[in-house]
């Protein structure tokens, strides 16, 4: 039974993989059936989420890292491959994997120099670098950004197999390769020698220093391997969304994937994978309930805060912060504790005596 547990992810992989060849309808979850075109690009949207999250849980959870321009690689990746097919008129493959040299050569360049700093300075610098980023795309120099509005992928350099609303399930089956590929690499490495020492800088980094061993290395190496794959997120997200826009690059995008892993549970394997879902499926579904008739009609002190999506997922944080506060990952857990305490509490009250002494009559 034990081994056979181990296998489990199987199951949900095959449903979503065939997920496009469902009409099964989910009201309340999503707008229309499983399978159509609407519901395929808001799923893939909450995978990319997901395997963001993860990869980024890849510093905050596993080498103890707190970065604020991980954004920035996202963002690299995305312009990288969009520029490759708009300005050297690359073929869509050259152009994906220039984003994705790209991304890792910027995170080894900016992570050897944030990685000088520890604790709050290092994510001081981080935050520094994701915000020059984010300036550099609104200035928009040379034109080759596009500045607020972005820049659209050019249709004719994409491959057909991957253009209109008809082809929306092969967009999510990269969309589900992708999260594949990023749950795969960050469990094999933080279950490598690496991701061993990674576990002892996160506990205790003198103490890795102590033992012979260079923390620096080996905070570069999750530094740059976190990068690339947000790298390559971008290059999923530009084919999901057609094009380049500044928000990718903001530094709200960051505060959203720390949001995503607290929300799922940090250092776990499945936590940042369920929060990033969790929190783009509710910022779709909250816009949804912000814009529609039953929150117009209600009056000012409850119309304002619920017509903005921000201060319901910002409500739903510090609700799950407050009563899950190892994330959802760890609610299992303590379901189990609970359970193991009720069954020792009543162990250890034997059967037909009450719990509590009886009330008057005389001591003996």
């Amino acid at each position: 039974m034990h081994a056979a547990l181990r296998w489990w992810p199987i199951a949900p992989l095959i449903t979503l993989l065939v997920a496009p060849y469902s009409a099964l309808p989910v009201p309340g979850l999503l707008d229309g059936p499983l399978g159509s075109p609407g519901s395929l690009q808001l799923i893939a949207l909450c995978l990319l989420y997901g395997a963001l999250a993860t990869g980024y849980d890849l510093l905050l959870g596993r080498t103890g890292l707190l970065s604020f321009g991980h954004a920035l690689y996202f963002a690299t990746g995305l312009y990288a491959t969009d520029l490759g097919m708009l300005e050297l008129r690359l073929p869509f493959a050259a152009a994906a994997a220039f984003g994705v040299a790209c991304t890792a050569l910027l995170a080894l360049l900016l992570g050897s120099v944030s990685l000088r700093v520890t604790g709050i300075g290092f994510s001081m610098v981080t935050l520094a670098f994701a915000q020059a980023g984010a300036i550099l795309v609104q200035r928009n120099p040379g034109g080759v950004t596009g500045g607020e509005e972005g820049r659209s992928a050019p249709a004719e350099l994409l491959p057909s197999g991957l253009l209109g609303i008809e082809n929306t399930a092969n967009l999510y089956w990269i969309a589900v390769g992708y999260l594949v590929l990023t749950v795969t690499a960050v469990h094999w490495a933080v279950h490598s020698p690496a991701g061993r020492v990674w576990e002892g800088i996160k506990e205790n980094e003198r103490r890795v220093e102590v033992l012979g061993l260079r923390p620096y290395g080996y905070k570069l190496a999750a530094f740059v391997l976190s990068g690339a794959l947000a790298g390559v997120g971008g290059v999923v997200y530009l084919l999901l969304t057609g094009g380049a826009t500044p928000q990718a690059a903001g530094s709200d995008a960051t505060l959203a994937l720390l949001v995503m892993v607290v929300l799922g549970g940090s250092g776990t394997r499945w936590g940042p994978l369920l929060g990033g879902v969790l929190y783009t499926w509710a910022g779709h579904r909250l816009g949804d309930l912000a814009n529609s008739n039953a929150v117009a009609d209600l009056p000012a002190v409850l119309r304002v805060p619920l017509s903005q999506p921000p201060f319901l997922l910002g409500a739903l944080f510090v609700a799950v912060v407050y009563l899950l506060p190892g994330g959802l990952a760890g609610l299992p857990a303590r379901i189990r504790a609970a359970r193991s305490a009720r069954s020792a509490r009543s162990a250890r009250t034997p059967t037909g005596v009450p719990a509590t002494r009886p009330t008057g009559g005389t001591p003996a």
